[in-house]
């Protein structure tokens, strides 16, 4: 359906002063290029843009009558096909603005041909015309607006001209071409060609394909060329069902006009259209690549039989264009300095029936955007990123189209979320002007201007005695009269359209008309408009200048207005207000001031996009503060509508300055009818603001707290509240930490397991609660780690919790501090809960049990500390460094340092210790920890060592010789008679060790 709103998209017009009658024109950056009737071989230039008038710059000669023109951005060349003597040519006029400025040096040389000898150093002032040769006649040519190649079509093929810069001298780079690429088509003749960035587009009559070309370093065949035509079973299938829609029984009588079915190929099935298309490169060898070609749409239409007079001329296609739509970025040039650099972001294309015009969007899958319908019979279209301006024999058209809404979504990955949104690529086609002329006959656009050729048939001529143009500006007076020699019947005009803002705030303004009448309507324009401007922000010439600034304005006031519209309309896209309210910048406050309050019948005044805003919005932690009159207004709005919200509602940081009686009376109310553990929780928190600590008690008590913990996972801002992106505890927490902390770090131990809190977050929030600053950290936050290691099960926390506990045991332990409250858990407790902690050794326990009385303040500490050790799950090498820190010089530190040493392997490193400081436990450690694999370090190392020790007399000789006895009994026990003599010293007494002989030999004879 096509929506038709009566607004002004043209401004004022004027008339191009040409003195011949113009025949076709192109525009050149910011000149108007005009090629007069057959015979007079010329182009005129017009200045466009820089004044009132269109001021004439001149001509320059063209070497025959010119069928087709077009000129290039990139490049800054025209091209050209012309007739001489019966015979056609395709040149390109390099540097042409000298010639139009008054110089009358010309250069005329082929291709490719020494482009150096004819560019002297003066050719900087002088125009090159270059000859590009053909083996067919060119057809139809196009302009890649990216890199300003050249396609030609001719028949069966299409003609590839690279665009070529060549370095003269320092100060001088000329323009050249090479042919690189001939496309060969089986049976087609291409009556329009399209190409930018490698997309190549063609039309025949009723026929449309899109092609992609990549570069590919795959080898050409013997012949240089590649076919690409779908040779598999599927693709026989196929053809042979179209052949099947495209043929039926042929009737052997002329008078029979046979019409094909029409058929839309979209992607691979695409290559099944029957058209081979066959690329030959043609550029040296090693130096140009070879391409890869990918078929992407494939559209066939049938004639339109409406009438009883068939004529081809009546139904083929037109305007073919491919639009592209660009990323801006920067890059490094070669000097250092950051350039400005546009990169393809969506590319378009377009094509037209004289009824029905199509608008795909084209990437690596095409989809179809937009169809046009005419109000009657289409001359000429041209697309420009913001309007579709199509011509009839009377009518200049204006539509709006959808690039930027499909290119947005390819430039920002947030598009279509709750933090941005834009309207959908696939709205209804909108007319915005249908302006009178007599007699259209060609149009094209340059940046804000549209120009138009009118030639009026005499019967219209003389049916009007006034002149034949119709001036679109306001001030009449200011137009200028249009000469005597232009009565004749032609005109040339440049209509000027109007500016993105000035259009923008007429769509705005025409919208209010529908707000009480169609919602559809409103929005749909409204959304055209903010389109309009969007599109405006990703021109790739706009700089950052105030015009910049005010199109940024009137984007967020088009959000605003459309999340206004979403808020209040009963639609289906009614969340759609969210993620427009926040383009909009606007704070809530603004928007609670836009909605009127005024309404009696309030619980029906909020429409769901408004309330589906404010309940995200007050979901989120932001820095906003609502007043008291305004946070009053929020609890109102969701008791009469959302009631079961109103918990969360009270949580927001946006109403802390609400009245917390207020607030009470609504929860009570609420609790009437759906009782719940977050409103109990909310009451409570509710009562402590209130002083009340009597009833915050109460209204705990109300659940036991496994259910007061689930209460906290649902609503996690009744602990913790973001202020200014900081994590802050709640009054509630406050009161927990002081009254039940088990119970609190249990739910910070839920908030943490359920994702709602991090551990980092968790730690500073606990440090925070517990008024620790700095490096000190507080017993509340070890209890969290013990219990956090207990229900944890992944390995990377895990790690970390142990890398946090020991260090923590180990700073306390080195300065000898006791906990600042009571732990939670004792040693015994974690060893019975989980297997991060293990049973301590018994020649720890029986180590310890020879420390001095001094050495127990610290024991829980250390128990937990040896316990986390005892483990098999711990990684010892990540605890190392803090673990080396921790003086060895008491028992409880010697403890710490053997277990250590043993846990890494190095036992006989923890048998010198031993034996130098704590020899008492030799025997334990040996007996508990000298087994299997490690079992002959009783006789290598042990055995030798006390050996050794014992010839000389001190106060551990007692301790040594009882340990060298218990030595030689194991040994006695674990080896045979004659290993066990070989073990023995050689320079002992034979007496010393008869007992342990006779042992082990009474122990063989058992045996």
């Amino acid at each position: 359906m096509v929506q038709l709103y009566n607004l002004h998209p043209f401004g004022s017009q004027q008339v191009v002063p040409c003195k011949q009658e113009p025949e076709l024109f192109c525009c050149g950056r910011d000149a108007l290029l005009v090629a007069c009737a057959p015979g007079a071989c010329r182009v005129d230039v017009f200045a466009v843009g820089r004044s009132e008038l269109c001021e004439p710059l001149g001509s320059f000669s063209t070497l025959g009558r010119v069928l087709r023109m077009a000129y290039s951005e990139a490049g800054d060349y025209v091209v050209t096909v012309e007739e001489k003597n019966k015979a056609i040519f395709l040149r390109a006029y390099v540097n042409w603005r000298c010639l139009s400025a008054g110089s009358s040096r010309v250069c005329v040389r082929m291709l490719g041909h020494n482009p150096h000898a004819s560019c002297p150093e003066a050719s900087r002032e002088q125009m090159s015309i270059i000859e590009m040769p053909v083996s067919d006649p060119p057809l139809c040519f196009s302009c890649c607006p990216l890199r300003g190649d050249l396609l030609v079509g001719c028949k069966n093929k299409l003609v590839l001209f690279c665009l070529k810069q060549l370095v003269v001298s320092q100060d001088l780079t000329i323009l050249d071409f090479e042919r690189s690429l001939i496309l060969h088509t089986q049976n087609v003749t291409p009556a329009e060609v399209a190409y930018c960035a490698g997309y190549v587009a063609i039309t025949t009559e009723l026929e449309v394909l899109i092609l992609k070309l990549e570069p590919s370093e795959k080898a050409a065949d013997s012949t240089g060329q590649r076919r690409f035509e779908s040779t598999g079973p599927e693709a026989v299938a196929n053809e042979s069902v179209l052949e099947e829609a495209d043929s039926s029984q042929q009737p052997d009588c002329d008078d029979f006009v046979i019409c094909q079915q029409p058929v839309e190929l979209l992607g691979e099935e695409s290559e099944l259209c029957g058209i081979p298309v066959t690329p030959e490169s043609t550029g040296l060898v090693g130096e140009n690549p070879h391409f890869q070609m990918q078929y992407l749409l494939y559209r066939r239409f049938t004639p339109d039989l409406s009438s009883f007079v068939f004529s081809s001329e009546e139904s083929k296609l037109h305007s073919l264009q491919l639009l592209p739509m660009y990323e801006m970025g920067s890059s490094m040039n070669a000097g250092g300095r950051e350039t400005a650099k546009r990169e393809l972001l969506r590319l378009f294309c377009f094509f037209s029936l004289p009824h029905v015009g199509y608008l795909y969007a084209v990437s690596n899958l095409v989809e179809l955007i937009s169809t046009y319908q005419y109000s009657e019979k289409s001359q000429q279209a041209v697309l420009t990123p913001q309007f579709l301006h199509v011509i009839t024999s009377n009518n200049l058209q204006c539509f709006t189209v959808r690039c930027s809404a499909a290119a947005a979504r390819d430039e920002d990955p947030y598009i279509d979320t709750t933090l941005k949104a834009c309207p959908p690529a696939q709205l209804d086609v909108c007319t915005l002007r249908m302006q009178l002329f007599i007699g259209l006959k060609a149009i094209s656009h340059f940046k804000n201007h549209v120009i138009v050729l009118t030639k009026a048939d005499m019967e219209d001529l003389t049916e009007k005695k006034k002149p034949s143009r119709r001036f679109l500006s306001r001030k009449a007076d200011n137009q200028p009269k249009v000469p005597p020699e232009s009565e004749p019947g032609w005109n040339l005009y440049i209509v000027k359209t109007a500016s993105t803002l000035q259009l923008y705030r007429e769509m705005v303004d025409y919208s209010k008309t529908y707000e009480n009448v169609r919602t559809e309507s409103c929005i749909h324009l409204l959304s055209e408009a903010h389109l309009l401007v969007r599109t405006a922000l990703m021109g790739p010439d706009l700089k950052e200048s105030g015009e910049k600034e005010d199109l940024l304005a009137a984007l967020r006031d088009s959000c605003a207005l459309l999340g206004d519209c979403y808020s209040r309309f009963d639609t289906k896209d009614f969340h759609l207000a969210l993620p427009y309210y926040k383009m909009s910048g606007l704070s809530m406050a603004d928007i609670l001031k836009r909605v009127d309050l005024s309404s009696e019948n309030e619980a029906h005044k909020y429409g769901k996009g408004f309330i589906f805003y404010l309940q995200h919005v007050l979901y989120e932690d932001t820095n906003e503060e609502l007043s008291e009159d305004l946070a009053a207004k929020v609890l109102q709005i969701f008791y009469l509508a959302e009631p079961n919200q109103m918990p969360h509602v009270v949580c927001s940081p946006c109403t802390k300055n609400m009245c917390p009686k207020m607030a009470m009376d609504h929860l009570e109310k609420v609790e009437m009818v759906v009782p719940s553990v977050v409103v109990t929780l909310c009451k409570a928190s509710l009562a402590l603001k209130m002083g009340d600590r009597i009833r915050c008690q109460k209204e705990l008590d109300s659940y036991t707290e496994m259910i007061l913990v689930c209460g906290f996972i649902v609503e996690p801002r009744l602990l913790r509240q973001q202020i200014k992106g900081q994590i802050s505890p709640t009054e509630l927490a406050v009161y927990l930490r002081e009254t039940r902390p088990g119970f609190l770090v249990a739910s910070v131990l839920a908030l943490h397991e359920n994702s709602k809190m991090e551990l980092e977050e968790a730690d500073s929030y606990i440090k925070m609660l517990s008024a620790k600053d700095g490096d000190s950290v507080p017993q509340l936050l070890v209890d969290f780690w013990e219990a956090l290691l207990v229900a944890c099960f992944q390995e990377e926390v895990v790690q970390k919790l142990h890398f946090k506990l020991a260090s923590q045991y180990v700073w306390r332990l080195c300065r000898k501090e006791l906990p600042d409250t009571k732990p939670l858990k004792t040693t015994e407790d974690l060893v019975n809960s989980c297997c991060h902690y293990g049973l301590i050794f018994p020649w720890v326990s029986f180590m310890m049990s020879l420390a001095p009385p001094s050495e127990q303040n610290s024991s829980e500490d250390l128990s937990k500390l040896q316990s986390l050790l005892c483990s098999p799950h711990i990684d010892i090498t990540c605890i190392l460094s803090f673990l080396e820190t921790l003086p060895d010089d008491t028992i409880s530190g010697l403890s710490i340092h053997i277990l250590c040493n043993t846990r890494l392997g190095q036992y006989e490193t923890a048998i010198n210790r031993l034996l130098e400081r704590c020899p008492e436990t030799v025997i334990p450690y040996a007996q508990h920890e000298l087994k299997d694999e490690h079992q002959a370090l009783w006789w290598k190392k042990l055995l030798p060592e006390l050996c050794r020790r014992t010839r000389y007399a001190g106060n551990n000789y007692p301790v040594l010789l009882s340990s060298l006895k218990e030595t030689l009994s194991v040994l006695a026990m674990k080896l045979e008679l004659r290993d066990f003599l070989n073990v023995l010293p050689e320079d002992g007494h034979a007496a010393f060790f008869l007992p342990h002989l006779l042992q082990c030999s009474r122990r063989r004879q058992v045996t």
